[in-house]
C-alpha cells in the first residue's frame, strides 16, 4: 500500500513538472512564383528565424537580392496556406535594406498559426505593391 501511494505521489509530481522551452528553427525561401498571384520577378530571398516557445519571441533575419526597386514594405502575414493571401500579422518597422533583422513577441494564437505553417513573409516594391517575393514560413529541416 505504501508503494502505491509513493507511485501516485511521483506521478503527480511528474504531471506538474514545468514544460521546457524549445527553440524552433524556421525558414522560408522567397521568390516571385510564391506570390499569389505569382509575379515575374527574378528576385530571391531567404528568411531564417527562431521561435522560443517559452518567451514566445520570434527572431528573424531576412536577406534578398534582385528586387525591381527599393522595398516599400515587408510583413509576416497569416493565417494562410501557400495558395492564399492574408492580412499582415507582424509588420516590419524601420529600415528594409537587406539583411532585415528583428524580433516580435507573439500571442498564443499567432504562435499556433506560425507553428502550423500558416504564415508567410513577403516584400513589397513600387512595381509590385501587393508583394514582389514571398515564402511560406515553416519549421526548418534538420
Amino acid at each position: 500500500m505504501a508503494s502505491l501511494a509513493a507511485l501516485s505521489l511521483a506521478g503527480l509530481m511528474l504531471a506538474s513538472a514545468p514544460a521546457y522551452a524549445e527553440i524552433i528553427d524556421m525558414s522560408a525561401m522567397l521568390n516571385g512564383a510564391s506570390e499569389v498571384p505569382a509575379t515575374d520577378s527574378a528576385a530571391t530571398g531567404e528568411l531564417k528565424a527562431t521561435y522560443d516557445t517559452d518567451t514566445m519571441e520570434l527572431k528573424w533575419t531576412i536577406t534578398y537580392d534582385g528586387l525591381t526597386g527599393e522595398p516599400t514594405a515587408a510583413h509576416f502575414h497569416g493565417p494562410a496556406d501557400a495558395t492564399a493571401n492574408a492580412s499582415p500579422t507582424v509588420p516590419i518597422e524601420g529600415a528594409l535594406a537587406s539583411p532585415i533583422e528583428g524580433t516580435a513577441t507573439l500571442t498564443e494564437e499567432q504562435a499556433g498559426q506560425l507553428q502550423e505553417g500558416m504564415w508567410y513573409f513577403n516584400i513589397h516594391t513600387a512595381a509590385h505593391p501587393d508583394g514582389e517575393i514571398r515564402g511560406q514560413v515553416t519549421a526548418a529541416a534538420m
